[in-house]
């Protein structure tokens, strides 16, 4: 594939940072075999964010002929204390619902299931033996306590609160992964870039230094005025209480929700007439929406429910100015996104409500009442 074409695609949105795209066109110029990989804690329900938003990296990443794989964190998840701590529930769920939902995900942004890897982090482990053990002892040796305890954020945890002794080992594993598995284009969320930019310094123990790409995180919908307010004046110290999130359901659109839920989700949802920064709505027609339009050649059409006008829009930015300008409202803004949703995720929603995913579905919910 033609290098900038290939940089076009790894670059494109949602990523918001490649660190740094001089070795990323270096490896590309040289021929280098780029190895890429993404991990996830295993916990609830697959929304939007790690669905959608992390699936249409992946998908881009397939289309520049890279080689993908999803890392299913077991023990990481268990470390962290996801679904009642119980290691093998986690594998369970990880090898069953997260998989499926991270495959059908991908297949809804346009990606190839088939053709990415899925690897349960404990089975991997087994495989390499003691080196993985080496490994984490690598990057331990080359990091500082306080850098790690300033890292916990990729936790999902805050500076400052109380933590295991073992969530600070969740850092040093996590970077040992990307070597381990021989990675040389992480990528995760921008809330994962404490890890790998630890990763990129202590990448001379391993002989060579990997890529990071790191893209948007989304909003929970029920953000308030009081945390857009805190978001404008120290952005990191709130994305933890401001990102969609499985734990509150209401903040987050699941890949499988049906379409009464996800009309009620968004018209319950933040979104202040006139303001596009901070916008859960925008934001999912921003990262979301507008590129399955672009994809199927449409274009941005809301209808004002009390006049019945339509007013179509060419681009995402030009939508957002006659936002801003207050020429659209609110809640045909909502309902133009809730509908585009539903349309989406219609594959998803037959799958685990309907088809072989159900079974998937129905043992996480039933794991998820009893603990």
């Amino acid at each position: 594939m033609d290098i900038e074409k290939a940089i076009e695609l790894i670059k494109r949105p949602p990523t918001e940072e490649v660190l740094t795209e001089e070795l990323l066109r270096e490896y590309l110029e040289q021929g280098v075999k780029l190895k890429h990989y993404i991990g996830f804690e295993i916990s609830g329900f697959v929304h939007l964010g790690t669905g959608l938003i992390s699936m249409k990296k992946v998908a881009d990443f397939q289309k520049a002929k890279i080689e993908t794989t999803l890392f299913l964190a077991d023990y990481h998840s268990w470390i962290n204390r996801k679904l009642g701590g119980d290691l093998e529930t986690i594998r369970k769920v990880a090898k069953g619902y997260f998989a499926e939902a991270l495959k059908k995900s991908l297949e809804i942004v346009g990606g190839d299931p088939d053709k990415v890897k899925v690897i349960l982090a404990s089975e991997f482990y087994e495989k390499i033996g003691v080196e993985y053990f080496e490994y984490v002892l690598r990057v331990s040796m080359n990091t500082t306590l306080s850098r790690i305890k300033k890292s916990i954020t990729i936790l999902g945890r805050k500076q400052g609160e109380s933590i295991s002794f073992a969530q600070l080992l969740y850092v040093p594993m996590q970077v040992a992964d990307i070597f381990a598995l021989n990675v040389n284009l992480a990528h995760g969320g921008m809330d994962q870039r404490k890890a790998h930019v630890i990763a990129i310094e202590v990448s001379d123990e391993f002989g060579y230094k990997p890529v990071a790409v790191h893209h948007h995180l989304l909003m929970g919908l029920n953000l308030t005025g009081e945390q857009v307010k805190a978001l404008k004046e120290n952005k990191e110290d709130v994305i933890i209480d401001i990102k969609m999130s499985k734990s509150k359901p209401d903040s987050a659109i699941f890949i499988h929700d049906t379409p009464e839920e996800i009309r009620r989700k968004i018209r319950k949802a933040y979104c202040p007439i006139g303001e596009i920064e901070y916008n859960p709505v925008i934001e999912i027609l921003e990262y979301i929406v507008y590129p399955y339009l672009k994809e199927k050649e449409e274009e941005i059409e809301i209808i004002n429910k009390k006049t019945g006008e339509r007013k179509v829009f060419e681009n995402i930015e030009q939508f957002k100015q006659a936002y801003k300008n207050k020429d659209v409202h609110p809640l045909d803004l909502k309902e133009f996104v809730a509908e585009k949703l539903i349309e989406m995720l219609e594959p998803a929603r037959k799958y685990f409500l309907e088809g072989p995913g159900k079974r998937y579905l129905e043992e996480l919910k039933e794991i998820r009442i009893t603990r």
